[in-house]
């Protein structure tokens, strides 16, 4: 695709032109990494007629510089981390441990906000579409795959804007298939891809959520 990318709306229709033939009309289900995927997966499961839905993922960002993972963690306890960028930022188990009490909260919240009295939808023997605006470290991606693999699908799909190319293999050796719209070098900050990347709120989450078919 050509960079820079508009925005998360023109991402996901771009997407779901890549998942479209394979996947409508299956037993799919789309889940957005909140926030800035949830945009991108709701054009995605409009394009393939399947419900949309959220998988929880907080990244453990570095103390002094929370814009880089240090690993990430998702609903049903899972925790990813990235064991290069601890060393290299010489983390200690107290300050990993602070980071990761914070995070949960947040992702608690969120739970609590996006899903309500809603349960959790199945995922059992169902193609799982993950979706997310772009990744960087991949941490959160990672995090949300095996989060999804616990729960017994059939097929896992992870599907991203903008990525960097050695993350997006490791990728595929995690997921069933990585489908990504493009893989600049070198790669910067996901945001740098995009000409809109402006802040998705919990608001904007909600509203997408509402106006998708509700999970089966």
């Amino acid at each position: 695709m050509r960079l820079p990318i508009p925005d998360r709306r023109t991402a996901g229709r771009a997407l779901a032109a890549l998942l479209v033939d394979e996947y409508q009309g299956r037993d799919v289900i789309v889940l957005g990494l909140p926030r800035g995927g949830v945009p991108v997966a709701a054009e995605i499961a409009r394009a393939l007629e399947a419900p949309l839905d959220v998988l929880n993922i907080r990244k453990l960002g570095v103390p002094f510089n929370p814009e880089l993972a240090m690993g990430a963690i998702a609903s049903g306890g899972i925790r990813v981390l990235n064991p290069d960028v601890l060393r290299r930022a010489a983390i200690g188990r107290d300050a990993l441990e602070e980071v990761v009490s914070m995070a949960t909260r947040e992702l608690e919240r969120r739970e609590r906000l996006y899903r309500g009295d809603r349960a959790r939808p199945s995922l059992a023997h169902r193609t799982v579409v993950l979706v997310d605006d772009g990744v960087a470290t991949g941490a959160s991606m990672e995090a949300a795959i095996e989060a999804v693999r616990q729960l017994g699908p059939e097929r896992v799909v992870a599907a991203i804007a903008v990525a960097p190319p050695e993350v997006v293999e490791r990728l595929e050796a995690a997921a069933d298939e990585v489908v990504c719209l493009a893989t600049p070098e070198p790669f910067f900050a996901v945001g740098a891809w995009y000409q809109d990347f402006g802040e998705v709120s919990d608001e904007e989450v909600r509203r997408q959520l509402r106006g998708v078919a509700e999970p089966a």
